[in-house]
């Protein structure tokens, strides 16, 4: 079973929900989720939110964070993802933003930097992560990562605010 069969199984199994927001992935974490049979048990939608524009309008992302941060960076993804969950009123959300390439890199956000945001009933979690490859490479490891990290985290969640072991942990591979 993929890691997005086992999150359409474990979440329906627990009767929970997801939604999405993604830029630098436009849809593919999504697309992932809705290959697989019965996800529409668990999976409402979510928002592809390429232009900050779109991230402020439809997630609520402060056009302050925009601004001083950037749409990438890890409080661009926290809010993402709060603001997705929130849009949707799912269980858990789980949110991409990065530089997939081959250009608009720079020395502080080089090609292949990506923040993933998982929001859940005890708050958002952002990892960072720094990705080797070509555009299609970054995209499809960010989707691996992404559904990596929000089978960990649902999984480790203990109901309490206690979540184990960090999901940026190396369990979901390649983190700076």
């Amino acid at each position: 079973m993929n890691e997005a069969e086992q999150l359409v199984a474990t979440l329906v199994g627990r009767r929970e929900t997801i939604a999405t927001a993604e830029s630098c992935t436009g849809g593919l974490v999504a697309a992932a989720i809705t290959d697989v049979a019965g996800a529409s048990a668990c999976y409402p939608g979510g928002v592809v939110s390429y232009a900050n524009e779109v991230k402020r309008r439809e997630l609520g992302v402060p056009a302050e964070i925009l601004e001083t941060r950037g749409a990438v960076s890890e409080e661009c993804a926290a809010a993402m993802a709060a603001g997705v969950r929130q849009r949707f009123g799912t269980t858990w959300s789980v949110v991409t933003t990065g530089i997939a390439g081959p250009g608009g890199g720079t020395p502080e956000k080089p090609v292949g930097l990506v923040y993933i945001g998982v929001a859940g009933p005890d708050g958002v979690t952002v990892s960072r992560n720094q990705l080797p490859g070509d555009r299609a490479a970054v995209r499809a490891t960010t989707v691996r990562h992404a559904l990596g990290m929000l089978l960990n985290r649902i999984k480790r969640g203990t109901g309490n605010g206690e979540w184990g072991t960090d999901p940026t942990d190396e369990e979901t591979g390649n983190r700076e």
